[in-house]
């Protein structure tokens, strides 16, 4: 069984404008040479496409992370979110911090029947432990939904990093955490952080995108110390294939029981499957 808790899709009609224009902000940020003549997507940011590359890479369920980086998407975002939701397909919904309704958005994804939440706060521009955020996290702790949220730096958007590790720690300070899922294990380009200020918190980390740029020594040294019974596995998929993700946690030494609490049976637990 493989459970990916970190994927991105985007309806048809947009999918190729909204990667072009991604794929466009990376390399503005890492230089127009970054990776030249390479696609920086494994396949199509359609649901079709992702099908596709489960499929080839043997994943069983799939969740989808929409996000709204402007309170008036929000409605039509999570609108379709709910058409994804099948035996294959998980989308979670989305919030914006800048919404005054944003806790009655979260009452209403609960009553639809939608698991948890997805934040941007580099898109959206907030710090994880500004007050907007906050009662977002409060609230759906309360309505007991999950939230990922992506943590660390970002390869495509430029500082300030308003969900660095040490914000993260902040904000535990008005929440448990223990429904919290920081994306790219704590903090992309932030694992040193990730060490000093999350290790042995009570949130879940997941594995996305950190295949080609986290040390293998750090990478288990990390998941060892926080718990492997805390970690998910991601792919960040169209942005890394599912496969090269697990060939990598499967090279770094981990054991079986850790694999397999990584790879299926943490999420079964959390999503109640």
């Amino acid at each position: 069984m493989l459970i990916d808790f970190h994927t991105h899709i985007f309806p048809e009609k947009i999918a190729e404008k909204s990667i072009a224009a991604l794929e466009a902000g990376i390399r503005n940020i890492q230089g127009a040479d970054y990776r030249k003549g390479e696609a920086l997507t494994c396949r199509p940011a359609t649901l079709d496409g992702l099908l596709d590359s489960m499929q080839r890479s043997h994943v069983d369920l799939s969740i989808c992370l929409p996000i709204a980086t402007k309170p008036s998407q929000t409605a039509h975002i999570n609108d379709y979110a709910e058409t994804v939701r099948d035996a294959r397909t998980i989308s979670f919904g989305t919030v914006h911090p800048a919404d005054p309704d944003a806790p009655a958005v979260l009452a209403d994804l609960k009553r639809r029947g939608f698991l948890g939440i997805k934040l941007h706060l580099q898109f959206q521009q907030y710090d994880i432990d500004s007050p907007e955020v906050i009662r977002i996290l409060q609230a759906a702790e309360s309505l007991g939904l999950l939230v990922i949220f992506h943590a660390g730096a970002d390869i495509g958007l430029p500082p300030p990093v308003y969900t660095s590790p040490d914000k993260i720690r902040h904000a535990l300070d008005f929440v448990s955490g223990e429904n919290l899922i920081a994306a790219h294990l704590g903090g992309w380009d932030q694992w040193d952080m990730v060490e000093e200020y999350l290790v042995g918190t009570p949130i879940f980390l997941d594995t996305a995108y950190i295949a080609q740029f986290l040390p293998p020594e750090q990478c288990l040294r990390i998941i060892r110390n926080h718990g492997a019974d805390k970690v998910l596995f991601g792919s960040d998929s169209p942005w890394e294939d599912p496969a090269d993700t697990l060939q990598y946690l499967r090279s770094i030494g981990l054991t079986d029981g850790e694999l397999e609490q990584i790879t299926h049976r943490n999420a079964e637990r959390i999503l109640g499957i």
